[in-house]
């Protein structure tokens, strides 16, 4: 959607929103450089895991009931509205938040993190390193989830990282578009009438109770492998 001449500040991206892809930009560039890093700061790498566990739990639930643009049924849409997009031709609001095509980004993000974490919380590198859920599974099924995680599975997230700083650079040289302010203020310049996401004390209390219920799921799962 292009801005026109009478366009208007319209807040696309809540407070709660914002907060998390920061703090989950933080938390993912923390695991690399801990990863990459190894011996004690892996108690580090683990606590940082810890935190993007409960920024996806996070997420996913904000998915449902946060503000409009931020909501999964906002965004995610099917193939034929990412086809529309890519021949010009989609709905005017498709471009509003997530594009199809951003969407589809997001989606592979949130999956690929996750199963960082998920195979992390199994991982047992033999060495000095067993994830809280080892326990649980096979010896073997943990060296696998080892090997996935530091090899194919990091891979994967950064690659992700870097089409995703491709994309805002390809947006900002060859449409013009900015992609980052947005994500910092939550404005984006639109045409008057433009649903707007609600970004009040209500839903900033509503996200601290659903950020209160992330940290304590994550809590009872790091807690499983104590019991």
């Amino acid at each position: 959607m292009t801005s026109s001449p009478n366009a208007v500040a319209v807040r696309v991206w809540d407070l709660p929103t914002r907060l998390f892809h920061w703090l989950l930009v933080l938390a993912v560039v923390g695991l690399v450089v801990t990863g990459n890093i190894g011996g004690n700061w892996m108690a580090w790498h683990q606590r940082l895991g810890y935190a993007v566990l409960a920024l996806l739990i996070f997420r996913l639930l904000w998915g449902l009931v946060g503000g409009r643009w931020s909501r999964f049924r906002h965004f995610v849409r099917g193939p034929r509205a990412v086809f529309d997009y890519l021949r010009g031709t989609a709905d005017p609001l498709a471009e509003v938040g997530h594009s199809p095509l951003a969407a589809l980004s997001v989606l592979a993000m949130l999956g690929a993190l996750g199963a960082q974490v998920g195979t992390g919380l199994i991982s047992d590198d033999e060495i000095a390193f067993v994830g809280p859920l080892a326990r649980f599974v096979a010896s073997n099924t943990a060296y696998a989830a080892t090997a996935y995680h530091k090899n194919w599975g990091k891979l994967l997230v950064l690659g992700l990282v870097g089409l995703h700083i491709a994309a805002i650079v390809y947006y900002r040289l060859r449409r013009g578009k900015s992609l980052v302010p947005p994500m910092w203020h939550g404005d984006k310049l639109l045409p008057p009438g433009t649903p707007a996401s609600a970004d009040g004390w209500p839903q900033r209390l509503l996200a601290l109770g659903v950020a209160a219920l992330s940290v304590a799921v994550t809590a009872g799962i790091i807690s499983l492998g104590n019991a």
